[in-house]
């Protein structure tokens, strides 16, 4: 007789399995014709221009994470919000602080430049000596 634990390993093997074999059946099944059109990649309609393989600015996959992180906490913040009264002043005060954190996170990535799609470079700090070199090597140049 199977334990609990048993039927759900029994359940995972047969799912594994279905996903093998119909992995497999698709790929003797299905017909291998591959032309140079179809080979080719699909851009909306539009015939592509150069490689595929183009780096994106890194700029896109940060504001996507920065979206995903602020908008789960806003998903969270809802029910919060319906509920909050049921669970009295300590209720209250758990979403003021996580109100305050998420304050503090957008003030974060605020202050440190992320929110803003044209970054100015940053300022590289440089000690009172080496600046002073600097000055005086620019001078003796000149």
């Amino acid at each position: 007789m199977l334990t609990e634990f048993g039927k759900i390993f029994v359940f995972i093997l047969v799912a594994i399995l279905f996903v093998i074999v119909a992995v497999f059946a698709a790929k003797i099944l299905r017909p291998a014709r591959p032309t140079k059109e179809k080979l080719l990649t699909y851009e909306c309609g539009e015939n592509p221009e150069g490689s595929p393989w183009v780096k994106f600015n890194i700029r896109f996959y940060v504001v996507a994470l920065i979206f995903l992180i602020f908008d789960v906490e806003v998903v969270l913040l809802i029910p919060w919000a319906l509920v909050y009264r049921n669970f009295g002043f300590g209720g209250f005060l758990i979403g003021a602080i996580f109100l305050i954190l998420l304050g503090i996170g957008m003030a974060y990535e605020w202050r440190k430049g992320d929110l803003e799609w044209a970054r100015p470079r940053p300022v590289i700090p440089v000690l009172k000596k080496q600046q002073q070199k600097a000055e005086e090597t620019a001078v003796l140049t000149e």
